[in-house]
Parts: C-alpha cells; structure tokens; sequence
C-alpha cells in the first residue's frame, strides 16, 4: 500500500511540473490537451470500437456526413445525396476540394485528392473477413451483394441497399464509416494502425507508444478557416484519480467523467458546478444516448417463476423511486427512465409520455393480487447479477423492492463473466447499459427484435407485433410514421416489461475555461474543429 501510494505520488509531482513546464508553451503553440485512462491501440478507423480510439480518429478522418448538434444529418465529405423512391439507392456526390493529409503513401506529390473509388475502397474493406475489423457488422445484410457500391465517375458514387434501411445514413456517420485512401494500406500495410492518412482537420505527428499521442494541424482542411488549434495531446494517464489532479493544476484542458472520489470536490448538491471552481473551471452535460437497465431473461427461469408475469414485471417498474436514485447514485447526472427504452433526446415531444411514475401503493396492491406471499421461494425470489460497479445501485433498488414485500438477493459478478453469461443465456435477470451506435431509434429497438442474437437482444424478447412494427419502420421514409412506429414498440415495451427501465444516461464534460467552442453531444465524441485556446 505505501508502494502505490508512493507511485501515485511520483506521478502527481511528474505531472505538476511537466504542466508547470508546460504552461506557457502551451499557451503559445495553442495545443488543445486531454488525458485518454485507456491507451489508444489504433488509428485504423475499422478498429475504432472504444472511446480512446474512437474520438482520435474523429480528429484524423472524415465521414460522407455528419451529425450537427441536434443529432441531424449534414453534409461532410458528400456535399448532397438523393435517396430512390423504394429506399434501395443512395447517390453521394463528393466534395471536390478535399485532399488526404500530405504523406509519402501518395509518392512525389505527396497530396491527393479525395475520388470516389475512395469511398469504395474504405467502406467495402470493412467486410474484407482478412481484416477481421470490428466495424465489419455495419454493413451486414444491407448491402445488394452483387453491386454493393457502384462508382460513377470521381465525384459521384451510389449504394446499392438488399433492402430498404431508413437509418442507413445516420449508419454511415459512425467512426467506422472513416474515409483513408488504398495508398495508405498498400504502403504501410498492418502499420497504418499507427500510420493514418486522413482527410480530416488534424494529422498524425508523433506517436510515443504509451506515452502519448501528438496530432498536428491540418493546413490544407477543406473547411476554410478550421481548424482553430495548431495541435492536440493526448496523454495517458491511467489512474484517473491523478489525471483530474493534473487537470485541476491546469496540466490538461480537458476532463470527461465523473468518479465518486473526485465528484464532491466539482459537484454541489444539485449536480451542478461548485461556486468555488467556477473561477478556473467550465462544466457542460449532454444527454448521451444510453439506457441503463435491467434486463429479464425469462428462458433462464424456471417455468413458474413469478417474473413470467408481466403485472409483477410492471409492479418492479413502479415499485422504486428513479430520481432519489439518481440524486444519490449519479451526481444528478442522468433522467429517470419512465417513457420506455428509447432516450428522451431521441423522441419527440409528443412521445415523451411517463410510464412508469414512482407509485409504491399501485406497486405493492399489484404484488398482493398476485398472491405473492404464498408462492414457494423458488418461484418468488428475485436474484440480480451485476458487477461491483453498480452494486450499491441495484442495492438501493433491492431495498425499496423488499420494502414490497419482494425476496431479493444480489449476485455480484466479474464484468467479463456477467457479458458472458448475458450472451449465453445462463442468467435471469442482470444488470446492464445499451450504447447506441448511432443516432437513431432503431439503434434501441433493435435490442428487442426476436430475430437478433444476443448482442443485443440479451433478454430474447419476442414479440409479434414489436417484431411488426420494427420492419415497418426500418422501411419507412417518412419521419413522422417512423416516429410513431417506434412510439408503438415503446408502449410494447412498458406493457411487457421485459427490463426494469433505470434511466436515460448523461455525461459531464469540464473544460479549464481558456477553453472555447467545445460543445457536448449526446453520441459524446469530442469534436475540435471549432475549439480555440484563448490563453
């Protein structure tokens, strides 16, 4: 123990005066700096699976187009496109100004211009089996196999769609969807991972392995005046203890999360900034596309388990109080789920009906119909499985349940064995989050569809009518039928209970206040084109 804290000591004072070092440099380069916990293991958009991989190659490479802050879709590499009647094409016209990052891959000249072969190349090198990329699923089932993507001349390309997929482009502004050109591969082969050759408003400098990433400016950006910092740093810092104390000395400029041993010192009550850190310290939240809930798996019960009942099912969902969980377990950073599985940012108005209320009385008159007390223990006992992280949450939940009258034990449960179990089946009820990989409804209600494996349908919910409507909305062009059609599998969803619904994620972002034109979102990537270092 007085060995690690020993470390920690030496780090803190490494980085303190590497920031006091730093300070005026940094001040002078306008070099934007933001600490990663977990390393980054590659530039190659394919493998842009995790956070750490995910925002650096946003800042190397762009996409055909992009999200702009109310999560719509606007034009990026692809200027305009026109989509057919039937769904099944989608024509893009490229830009004609956008060049790779100057870089020996492309010989002599060392600059190229962007083609629509590119596109071709990157996107259909996601299935390549040899690449083996995480991001090969993207395009699963949707594209026409015979004449996947079509190039017509060198601005203007078509995809050819198997069937009509009404999110297809908010699909195609995924990392994964990343445009590099064939050159960079042919020259650097399996080291383009720390060799990538982009387009986008920054470009690789240097590369110190654990240590630290080091992009520079992209003086040939084609968005005329961006981007506004001549660089960015990306450091290493494990122990995210020690990173905040290395960003509250002023060492970084940028910190993403909240962790319980820290979060009293930045957060008041009311989950809002302190007064006393409001002098050096700028705070942002976003609502981030993320359900957290749990999840029942009736197959791995016994067939006369009371969970088989969707009225006791309904009566869990009432029968805990959302905010009082959230105040205590979240720093206030999150929104009771109470209008079903998808997230309010993602639902209109209209359809941001509350379900699910705190009511123990209806909560506890649904459990005493049911005869629950006489039920052998066998059929009445809930058990939980979660990992370590989210014990005390679901032990808050376990308590107000048991005040019903409910048997709850808690299973606690190494993170790695939970998904396992999740994906095999073995357990009946669990403890778990949906991520979505882009912005749109049917990113959660996929988690649902009967015809989906787990991932991601953990809890192997079936359901004619949701399965119905699904395949309606994917096929349907127009947004206010869509809107409704996942409305409708919403309702489904709350009048099955197949989770207990927890709430809808946010995230909190702090920034030294120097620091201008970082916004948050709620698919939280960390955008730098616009920011600027006013020190």
């Amino acid at each position: 123990m007085i060995l690690e804290n020993f470390k920690q000591f030496i780090w803190i004072f490494i980085f303190g005066v590497f920031a006091c070092q730093n300070s005026s440099d940094k001040k002078l380069s306008n070099i934007f700096h933001y600490n990663q916990p977990n390393s980054i293991t590659s530039l190659d958009p394919a493998f842009a699976k995790s956070q750490n991989n995910i925002w650096v190659v946003d800042h190397i490479y762009n996409q055909l187009v992009d999200l702009d802050e109310d999560l719509k879709i606007v034009p990026e590499l692809a200027h305009s496109w026109e989509i057919s009647d039937d769904g099944l094409k989608y024509i893009f016209h490229l830009r004609s100004d956008v060049y790779y990052h100057k870089d020996p891959c492309f010989g002599m000249d060392s600059l190229r211009l962007l083609k629509a072969e590119d596109v071709k190349y990157s996107l259909l090198r996601l299935t390549d089996p040899k690449l083996s990329a995480p991001g090969s699923w993207i395009f699963n089932d949707k594209l026409n196999p015979e004449r996947p993507i079509e190039v017509i001349n060198d601005s203007t390309l078509v995809f050819n769609l198997s069937r009509a997929f009404s999110p297809f482009l908010s699909l195609l502004t995924m990392q994964y969807c990343s445009i590099l050109p064939e050159e960079a591969e042919k020259y650097y082969g399996s080291e383009i991972r720390i060799h990538p050759v982009g387009t986008g408003p920054f470009m690789m400098h240097k590369w110190l392995d654990r240590q630290g990433v080091f992009l520079k400016k992209n003086p040939n950006y084609f968005k005329s005046g961006l981007p506004l910092l001549n660089g960015v740093r990306i450091s290493f810092i494990e122990d995210r203890n020690t990173a905040f104390l290395v960003f509250v000395k002023n060492g970084i400029d940028f910190f993403s999360g909240l962790q319980s041993s820290f979060a009293a010192q930045l957060l008041d009550e009311d989950g809002l900034l302190k007064e006393s850190m409001e002098d050096q310290i700028t705070m942002i939240k976003s609502d981030y596309l993320n359900t957290e809930y749990i999840g029942i798996n009736l197959e791995a019960l016994p067939s006369k388990h009371i969970l088989h009942n969707k009225e006791f099912r309904r009566a869990l969902n009432f029968g805990f109080d959302r905010a009082e969980m959230i105040k205590i377990f979240r720093n206030g950073l999150a929104t009771p789920a109470l209008a079903g599985f998808i997230p309010l940012v993602l639902k209109d108005t209209t359809f941001q009906n509350s379900y699910f209320s705190y009511q123990p009385d209806l909560a506890k008159d649904i459990i005493q119909k049911l005869d629950y007390t006489n039920l052998p223990i066998e059929e009445k006992e809930i058990i939980i499985h979660t990992n370590k992280d989210y014990v005390d949450l679901i032990s808050f939940i376990a308590r107000q349940w048991q005040e019903l009258g409910i048997i709850v034990k808690i299973e606690l449960v190494e993170t790695a064995t939970l998904r396992e179990q999740m994906r095999n089946g073995t357990i009946g009820m669990f403890r778990a989050s949906w991520i979505a990989d882009y912005p749109d409804e049917e990113s959660f209600t996929t988690v649902f569809y009967s015809p989906n494996p787990a991932p991601p349908n953990y809890t192997r919910f079936k359901n004619v009518e949701f399965d119905r409507l699904y395949q309606m909305a994917i096929q349907e062009k127009n947004l206010n039928l869509r809107e409704e059609y996942y409305h409708q599998m919403d309702q489904i969803l709350c009048e099955e209970s197949p989770v207990i619904f927890l709430f809808y994620d946010q995230i909190a972002l702090f920034m030294q206040n120097n620091i201008q034109g970082l916004k948050a979102n709620p698919i939280n990537l960390l955008k730098l084109e616009n920011v600027r270092d006013m020190d």
